[in-house]
């Protein structure tokens, strides 16, 4: 206990000339109107009101705030709440802490409950750019692309050659961008699929795959799930019957038609095109392969191309003879083996409306690109190669237990069969090509 003459009363005057002595850590000066109160000050000049009172045996000291931040008679009053729940056996201290977790809890909940406001009135597209950002690493060149490209709003002047000032259009899943995540139903994604079905099916299923693949990343994350049905609207027999079922491709080159169509194809004015049409056809690789080979997956020593496999990752296919003669007369203008000076990644984009050119001038009109595919797999079968050769230069999962784990054939084996296959087709073309020859030099081309 304090003694009598260590108390005073405190006022203004009193405890604005108080000062710690010299050689002390702190020095306190108590009031007589409320014993439990006191001013202590520190060497540094620093002055605070604490609170002392015994409970339960033992003595707790409660700092109470700063002389410029309390005034006398409110830490009084503070002071003497505090001594009020000492006399009933409560911590002070433990009152605080109650209210400060609660606060704490307050303030969370007030912050969540303004995020979920926030959340229920983001857009699709807003979250969709979200999804593509985190998942671009787990993704493929391409199927990033499709993803951008399906959504895109369109009305930007047409990249195309040919198109003019025409403005693109569109993405099949464009309209649903603007629409509130919250809003994206079974009722209204059924809406959008019968527009979409009527108008372009082929790319309304793929933007349908792909979005059925968001909503279920949705339903994964803590600020979205609540928006979402739990059940993926986007997985209905009503979606499914207005986009339809993709038919059966059966565009393909027969063997008597070879020759008309690599006439057409070398007539094209643009050589990059024309070299990157005829690998299409006599590697059976995928376009997009094709169109993402550099210069550095070109291996003239060892007579390999390496492919960036959307299976596999990569895979080794032979450069066979008309093959590397045709990368040769290529100009090297970067990294790109099929380059443009016009695109803006320097790199060609899938020569579609060239191509149609060319198959119109030679009469074979409906044959796309990836037919060019089908047509070096049907092709083949004129020369009774093996299914599992054909499999591993197109980049095709194995479809039995002994090619996926018994069969490794080497690079070697593969041109073996791969140059037969290219000789024939370039003869049922009727192109002379003599494989002695020495391919024509690189050039670069600045």
């Amino acid at each position: 206990m304090k003694t009598q003459e260590s108390r005073v009363n405190l006022t203004a005057g009193r405890v604005g000339s108080f000062t710690c002595p010299k050689g002390k850590t702190q020095a306190f000066l108590w009031d007589t109107d409320t014993p439990t109160l006191a001013l202590r000050a520190t060497p540094t000049g620093r002055k605070t009101y604490v609170f002392e009172a015994r409970l339960n045996g033992s003595t707790i000291r409660i700092t109470i705030g700063t002389l410029a931040d309390w005034p006398i008679k409110q830490a009084r009053l503070k002071a003497q709440g505090l001594k009020m729940l000492v006399d009933v056996g409560t911590d002070p201290r433990e009152v605080e802490r109650d209210r400060q977790t609660a606060a704490a809890e307050k303030k969370t909940a007030e912050a969540a409950e303004l995020e979920s406001a926030k959340a229920a009135g983001v857009t699709v597209g807003e979250v969709w750019a979200e999804y593509i950002e985190q998942r671009r690493p787990h993704w493929g060149a391409l199927h990033y692309r499709d993803h951008i490209d399906k959504a895109k709003p369109g009305g930007l002047p047409s990249g195309r050659r040919g198109g003019g000032k025409l403005p693109t259009k569109p993405g099949p899943l464009a309209s649903l961008m603007g629409d509130r995540l919250a809003d994206l139903t079974t009722e209204r994604i059924e809406t959008w699929a019968a527009t979409e079905g009527e108008i372009r099916p082929s790319s309304a299923r793929l933007a349908w795959r792909l979005l059925t693949v968001f909503l279920t990343w949705c339903t994964e994350q803590p600020k979205y799930a609540a928006l979402v049905p739990a059940i993926n609207p986007a997985k209905t027999k009503r979606t499914r019957e207005a986009l339809g079922k993709a038919g059966t491709k059966s565009d393909v080159l027969q063997r008597g038609q070879l020759r008309a169509w690599f006439a057409a194809v070398q007539q094209l004015q643009n050589p990059n095109i024309a070299a990157c049409l005829q690998v299409l056809l006599l590697t059976g690789a995928r376009p997009g392969e094709v169109l993402a080979l550099r210069w550095e997956d070109i291996n003239i020593q060892w007579k390999s191309i390496a492919i960036r496999d959307k299976v596999e990752g990569t895979r080794e296919i032979p450069l066979t003879p008309y093959v590397e003669q045709l990368l040769a007369k290529l100009p090297r203008r970067n990294e790109w083996v099929f380059s443009s000076p016009t695109s803006a990644s320097g790199c060609l984009t899938e020569p579609n409306t060239p191509h149609t050119r060319a198959c119109k001038t030679a009469g074979l009109d409906g044959l796309t690109l990836h037919g060019l595919r089908r047509s070096f797999k049907s092709l083949t079968e004129w020369l009774e190669v093996p299914v599992g050769v054909v499999a591993q230069i197109q980049g095709h999962k194995p479809s039995a237990t002994a090619e996926k784990h018994y069969t490794v054939r080497p690079l070697e084996l593969l041109a073996l069969h791969h140059e037969r296959i290219e000789a024939w087709i370039l003869e049922q073309a009727e192109i002379n090509f003599d494989k002695k020859a020495a391919p024509t030099s690189l050039r670069i081309v600045t």
